[in-house]
């Protein structure tokens, strides 16, 4: 109740910006069927897509990679990431209240999952169905994002 008051009357009346983070679907085609890579986050163990602040020197799309990388341990293959979305969420920053952050959403496409990665311990990762990631998922915006994946890669290619 406190962070829907919050985020909806109180945080825009102070006029602070969103603050921005960088996602990566990573995704394959398995059988003529498209999966996407969802991880748990480390502390609520909801299933979500890795993601990050941005990485100072670099532009989306390399952000994308790395915390691909560093949170799911995939080593990435094909064209370089692309955007094809944008959802927002409320985060917890340092215990405090919840800041309004817009996540922007690059494709990237798996080569392989390596064994050895940064967050390994603290992750658990799977391969689903665009369908059964929206399912999974408790963001609005990013279910449909999820649910519509091909058809956004789709687009953002020929676009």
């Amino acid at each position: 109740m406190f962070a829907q008051v919050w985020n909806s009357y109180i945080a825009p009346l102070l006029g602070r910006p969103n603050r921005v983070q960088i996602a990566a679907l990573c995704h394959r085609v398995e059988d003529g069927r498209p999966e996407v890579l969802m991880i748990t986050s480390r502390t609520t163990k909801r299933w979500i897509l890795p993601k990050g602040w941005p990485v100072r020197g670099t532009d989306g799309a390399g952000t994308a990679l790395q915390e691909a990388w560093e949170e799911a341990g995939v080593k990435h293959s094909g064209p370089r990431p692309f955007r094809i979305g944008q959802y927002r969420y409320s985060k917890i920053v340092n215990g405090l209240l919840p800041v309004t952050t817009d996540v922007d959403v690059y494709a990237v496409a798996v080569e392989k999952l390596l064994d050895a990665f940064p967050e390994m311990a603290d992750r658990e990762r799977r391969w689903m169905s665009p369908d059964a990631a929206a399912q999974a998922v408790e963001e609005e915006q990013l279910k449909s994002i999820l649910a519509d994946f091909p058809a956004l890669v789709s687009a953002a290619r020929q676009g």
